[in-house]
């Protein structure tokens, strides 16, 4: 529960109005997406900078980089590289950028941001790591980024996959 703070006044014996009172929720608020293979995926709120729809024409494409990469985004003054995460991971499908918006999650660690291009997003959710389960049946590329998986709905064998943005950022993947 939040009470209110002691600088807020009062003797500090004042009586706190029911409305006032809100329950916090179970896990950790993740950012859930699905890439261009339809799969979902969740990445850990803290670890996101930013989260933005954009023009594909504000991506600039860098002849002779990785194929993985789409090109760069000038992210409120500095250049960062902008991924195709469904390739990233090992799927065979490129995201579609022949469209109004594309979406783009900026993932950061100490100075380093990658742009994540998805399918789409999906919005924000309470997850708790409790109920993570080990990630069944992954193809090998896409293992040494996945912390576990949520199982969704077990008669359709849906689940949400939860990435480790660490790995992702510090991925050797990158220079090839």
């Amino acid at each position: 529960m939040v009470s209110k703070p002691d600088f807020l006044g009062g003797s500090g014996q004042d009586h706190f109005r029911p409305e006032l009172r809100v329950e916090s929720p179970e896990g950790e608020l993740y950012l859930r997406f699905y890439i261009s293979s339809s799969q979902e995926f969740a990445l850990l709120a803290t670890g996101i900078r930013e989260v933005i729809e954009l023009t594909p024409d504000r991506i600039t494409p860098i002849p002779n980089a990785s194929p993985l990469l789409l090109g760069t985004l000038n992210l409120r003054g500095r250049v960062i590289w902008v991924a195709d995460l469904g390739q990233f991971l090992g799927e065979s499908t490129a995201l579609n950028t022949d469209r109004a918006e594309i979406s783009v999650i900026a993932i950061e660690e100490q100075d380093t941001i990658v742009g994540l291009a998805v399918e789409e997003i999906d919005g924000m959710d309470w997850l708790d790591v409790q109920h993570l389960i080990p990630p069944t049946h992954v193809p090998d590329a896409m293992a040494p980024f996945l912390r576990g998986e949520w199982l969704i709905d077990a008669q359709k064998k849906k689940c949400l996959r939860l990435l480790d943005q660490t790995a992702i950022l510090r991925s050797a993947r990158w220079a090839g």
